[in-house]
């Protein structure tokens, strides 16, 4: 009896264009799924691949700064870096690609665009962190301070791995640049977040299916659906993606935000990938009629399967 071969798109981490990588890196992100991506092909199913630098974001301005350089230059140094380095350790990647190109920036535009057409995107205020030291924004994770629920003196803005509370920075006591130790300046301004509540109950009931998934995994995922709330798809900041929305689209100073922008990458880059193959729709086939595998051994990383699927239901994706 013939067997059906499965579409699977293996899915590693985009790595930040920031720094070199480590053998710890490529234990994580790089040697695993490589494993699992042989293993398919030797069972003959029809696999997929894809990753690349991400490039965009406080991580590579960070580094670009210390440096001394241009954010380009230090994205394209270190993604030139990653590709010769996977390439000596023969991974097998069908397609590295990068968060800077025009097909990602093309593809990422359009997925925002469908939201907003969709309703899944709002506008709303809030308090947003800034350097005194660069002017940038800083994102939470720069930001350490006391939580002002159980006293941890090391807290971050967006958690405190103390009490396991979320957290806004402007929450912390003392907070402080992990940077340089200044004190941010927090500024109200405008900002585009993605309606995660209306699709609380999709979620909840997608969740719920997943027997697949590890059981402390699924229920925590559950349970981040109590109290789920709109998330922020767009910064302050001059590098990065611009945001294709009428009143947005002229600021210099407000781009997509990076989480959003980087996990598009596995559609872009599957875009690219069939592109460079001669046949566009084969993005299609993978992307959307997949067996998606990932490393769903943290919570950490049901966070971000759930952001890819909320912003699929969004765009109107069966």
């Amino acid at each position: 009896m013939a067997t059906t071969r499965k579409k699977i798109l293996v899915a590693p981490a985009w790595p930040y264009a920031a720094g070199h990588r480590h053998l710890g890196h490529l234990a994580g992100f790089g040697v695993p799924s490589d494993v699992f991506a042989r293993y398919h092909r030797l069972k003959g199913n029809d696999v997929l691949m894809v990753s690349g630098t991400d490039e965009h974001g406080t991580p590579v301005m960070v580094a670009a700064d210390r440096e001394g350089k241009p954010y380009r230059e230090i994205a394209d140094h270190y993604n030139a870096a990653f590709r010769e380095d996977f390439r000596r350790l023969g991974l097998s990647y069908d397609c590295f690609s990068r968060t800077t190109t025009r097909n990602h920036e093309r593809v990422t535009q359009d997925f925002f665009k469908t939201l907003y057409e969709h309703d899944a995107i709002v506008e709303q205020t809030m308090l947003v962190s800034f350097s005194p030291t660069t002017g940038h924004t800083l994102p939470d994770r720069y930001i350490e301070g006391t939580c002002p629920i159980c006293g941890y003196p090391e807290a971050r803005g967006d958690q405190c791995d103390n009490c396991g509370n979320q957290l806004d920075p402007f929450e912390l006591i003392n907070p402080r640049s992990k940077i340089d130790g200044t004190t941010p300046e927090f500024r109200e301004t405008k900002h585009l977040f993605l309606d995660l509540p209306k699709y609380a109950d999709t979620l909840r009931s997608w969740i719920s299916g997943h027997d697949d998934w590890r059981s402390n995994v699924r229920n925590f995922s559950l349970g981040l659906l109590d109290a789920i709330r709109p998330r922020p798809i767009t910064r302050d900041l001059d590098w990065g993606v611009r945001i294709p929305i009428p009143g947005y689209a002229d600021d210099e100073n407000k781009r997509i935000y990076v989480w959003f922008d980087a996990v598009i990458g596995y559609l872009s880059a599957s875009v690219e990938w069939a592109a460079l193959s001669g046949n566009p729709d084969l993005a299609d086939c993978h992307y959307y009629q997949k067996l998606f595998y990932e490393k769903l051994a943290r919570p950490k990383e049901a966070i971000r399967h759930m952001s890819r699927y909320r912003a699929l239901i969004g765009k109107g994706s069966n």
